[in-house]
């Protein structure tokens, strides 16, 4: 179907600011000019929903001693308890993104479901290169873990989710739980990946289809990789690109979407390919009329909270079971 008339009229506002010399590519910026426009244009993108939500400021420890941000979001409960959990890691490239960033759509999913939304921040590119990321998103799962019961949070019941690279993040976080669980004892019943990078080492044909003029660019991407990389050769390592790994028989059942008009259309689809080729669970769909980051567009695209909504209810169906 042909772009979402919502989304069109967004990206039109988008080529207006470039136009005008309001905005500029990514990949024209220095990293801390990108996390200011994407910061900007995340406001822009959706606004906090109603609702009564507990949110708790966490601070959690890495391998070398530094202190990463994290937030719990539950909804508003009586007596305590211990909760079902969902990690969140969100996206924006190894460059930008933050806790700010994707506050409405934790916000979001937190009131949809019966479960706490977990969201950590991870360390940035280029001033942390690979493998910092994967790391510190380990780091986050040992600490729920070792620590997660004294704030109410179930390790025995987790989920994973994350966008764009918060989601490659998540799969290789998945894949790693279930090859090495004497290093990550933690067993994800779900795991969603929404439009995530997944195969950094090869450019397929929606790169070109969709090079420019869809949110996310071409040389864009080709910039964020390159801030990341210690060298070209990390983009064929599985916590770079899960597309790599050996797929575990143990692996936690996929929820992936992924959007029709998305330059990482063709790599989700060909790991999906390669998920169900392992004869492993994954239900994978193409949001039609979509574009790259539509999850954090509730303001934009109307159907955007009602996506939420429904992948809630499945997020709690898995891990209220």
């Amino acid at each position: 179907m042909p772009l979402h008339p919502d989304i069109e009229g967004f990206l039109e506002l988008v080529e207006l600011g470039r136009l005008t010399g309001k905005r500029q590519p990514m990949h024209e910026l220095s990293p801390q000019q990108a996390r200011e426009q994407f910061d900007q244009a995340s406001r822009l993108l959706d606004s906090a929903p109603l609702g009564n939500l507990e949110i708790t400021r966490l601070s959690i420890a890495t391998r070398d001693g530094q202190q990463l941000a994290a937030r719990a979001y539950q909804r508003a409960q009586g007596a305590a308890q211990v909760r079902p959990v969902l990690l969140y890691f969100h996206g924006g490239g190894y460059v930008v993104g933050s806790l700010d960033s994707h506050d409405t759509l934790c916000r979001r999913l937190a009131l949809a479901g019966d479960f706490v939304v977990l969201s950590a921040d991870y360390r940035l590119a280029p001033e942390h290169k690979f493998p910092t990321a994967f790391n510190d998103a380990e780091d986050v799962a040992l600490w729920l873990l070792a620590e997660g019961a004294r704030h109410g949070l179930d390790a025995g019941r987790v989920a994973l989710a994350g966008d764009s690279v918060g989601g490659s993040l998540v799969a290789a976080l998945a894949i790693h739980a279930a090859s090495a669980p004497g290093q990550l004892a933690l067993r994800p019943r779900l795991q969603v990946l929404l439009y995530p990078v997944l195969d950094a080492a090869v450019e397929r044909p929606s790169l070109e289809r969709f090079a420019e003029g869809y949110l996310l660019e071409k040389q864009s991407l080709r910039w964020f990789y390159r801030q990341y990389e210690r060298e070209t050769a990390d983009r064929l390592d599985w916590r770079f690109s899960p597309f790599y790994a050996e797929l575990p028989a143990q692996l936690a059942p996929t929820v992936l979407w992924l959007a029709e008009f998305d330059p990482l259309l063709d790599e989700g689809l060909a790991y999906a390919e390669r998920v169900r080729g392992a004869g492993l669970e994954i239900a994978c769909e193409v949001k039609a009329g979509m574009t790259h980051d539509f999850a954090r567009m509730g303001e934009v695209v109307g159907e955007v909270p009602v996506m939420l909504q429904a992948l809630a209810q499945t997020i709690e169906h898995r891990l209220l079971a």
